[in-house]
């Protein structure tokens, strides 16, 4: 038990640790601790795209069944949100997704949605981690049963009914990364009348010889295609479909942060309230909140925080620049399939670039970068902590004005840039982040920040 840990969003391994009896006692544990909050509704069980995340999945199934709850699984793989909406709309018990995300194949995950739909947060995770054990199942008469249900449908219907969406002009290049989006996210925008290409569609267990991050160096195909005139937009998710990338015809990959921005300025236009974004998402988002007179919350790294804040808040949207979104009137949980409709939805009304152009003109030009810098799980704690006491004055010859401790160190300079170090939940690295008016000036803050990490490491 002591191999399986927590961190940002779940539990994620390499095969070689991720077993389906370590597996199996994350079931009990979530089977016991739901039983202990005197919940004893239906859990949804939901898997990606990998090739052992359905034999997990029915290992997670029998467990819970011999805990006397009955499961409810999907015919296939489907997308992580559709299971947070799925318990909200059939008012479940909770949901365990088996998925490592944008992780490679070799890897894979579980992640616990309670009853709310939000990501669980740390005090629910501790609570199931501290009752890992082996199956301890009921007596076969008080088992549950395994029923299948459509996801699809339901989550479809709510996403047409939050979003107006015409989009009988549009042609879209969809590319899955051979992830769960497939069937889902391209069939949502052909139900909304877009003409819709499709691009790595097609169920490959090894997503085709690269992760399925949308990032731009695994996305050439899907740029090249729009940025070529074949398609007015490019849409792309990440293995389990709860983020999305977005491609421009002028900008190619547009950085998540400029998106964020955007889809705030947007909403603003017809509704208010706040915007929640994390610790390492641009300061754009603020300028557009303080020129429209609303707030913005921000939060440590980690979906779960958002959605926490979005609740006490009553956010009009909260999101993270890795390409996690949501909005008020939905789960809060980052979402990749509506947020893809929406994004068509933006651009069908206005091309997204001249939306990004005039965001820019009227807000100022924002750069952001990341890297990272391998460090052992072990090690991280105590290079943050050296890292406490040797914080420089300046960095990249400009001065430190202040130090953000929400999640790591956050630098803020006084010319406005800002450096971010904090750990990565999934990955043993820590992350660097860099914001500025020019590239440049990111690629000098992130060469300190990596120069600073490496000499504690």
């Amino acid at each position: 038990m002591e191999t399986i840990s927590f961190g940002t969003d779940g539990w994620r391994a390499t095969l070689e640790e991720f077993t389906s009896p370590r597996v199996r006692a994350v079931g009990q544990a979530a089977a016991s601790y739901l039983r202990d909050e005197g919940r004893s509704g239906p859990i949804a069980v939901g898997y990606d795209a990998r090739g052992s995340s359905r034999g997990f999945a029915e290992d997670l199934a029998r467990v819970l069944c011999a805990n006397g709850f009955d499961v409810l699984m999907t015919e296939r793989d489907r997308p992580t949100p559709l299971f947070a909406h799925a318990i909200v709309e059939r008012d479940l018990s909770g949901a365990l997704v088996i998925t490592a995300s944008h992780n490679p194949p070799e890897y894979n995950g579980v992640k616990f949605i309670p009853e709310d739909g939000a990501p669980a947060l740390p005090a629910v995770m501790d609570a199931i981690a501290d009752r890992l054990a082996a199956p301890d199942p009921l007596p076969e008469s008080e088992h549950g049963s395994v029923r299948e249900v459509d996801v699809r449908s339901p989550h479809a219907e709510a996403a047409r009914s939050l979003v107006d969406a015409d989009l009988e002009d549009l042609s879209i290049a969809y590319d899955a990364m051979h992830g769960s989006g497939r069937g889902t996210t391209d069939a949502l925008l052909e139900e909304a009348g877009a003409t819709v290409t499709r691009r790595r569609c097609a169920q490959r267990t090894d997503f085709g010889g690269s992760p399925p991050e949308p990032a731009p160096e695994y996305l050439e195909g899907l740029i090249e295609a729009v940025t070529g005139g074949h398609a007015d937009l490019g849409i792309a998710n990440d293995g389990d479909a709860d983020r999305l990338a977005v491609v421009t015809p002028e900008r190619g990959y547009l950085d998540e942060n400029l998106f964020f921005a955007a889809l705030y300025e947007y909403l603003l236009e017809s509704d208010s309230g706040p915007a929640v974004r994390t610790v390492s998402t641009t300061y754009l988002i603020d300028r557009v909140a303080e020129a429209h007179g609303e707030d913005v919350v921000e939060v440590p790294v980690g979906f779960k925080h958002v959605a926490d804040a979005m609740a006490q808040q009553d956010a009009l949207v909260g999101g993270e620049e890795s390409g996690g979104f949501t909005v008020r009137g939905h789960v809060r949980e980052k979402d990749g399939v509506l947020m893809a409709l929406l994004a068509a939805a933006m651009h069908a009304e206005e091309p997204l670039d001249d939306r990004v152009d005039r965001l820019l003109a009227d807000h100022g030009t924002v750069v952001q970068d990341k890297t990272s810098v391998a460090c052992p799980d072990e090690r991280k704690a105590g290079v943050l902590a050296d890292l406490g006491g040797a914080i420089p004055d300046a960095v990249a010859g400009t001065a430190v004005e202040d130090v953000n401790t929400a999640d790591g160190f956050k630098l803020l300079l006084e010319d406005g840039s800002w450096l971010l170090v904090r750990p990565s939940g999934t990955e043993p690295v820590l992350r660097v982040y860099g914001e500025a008016e020019t590239d440049e000036r990111v690629g000098q803050l992130l060469e300190a920040g990596t120069d600073l990490l490496e000499a504690l490491v």
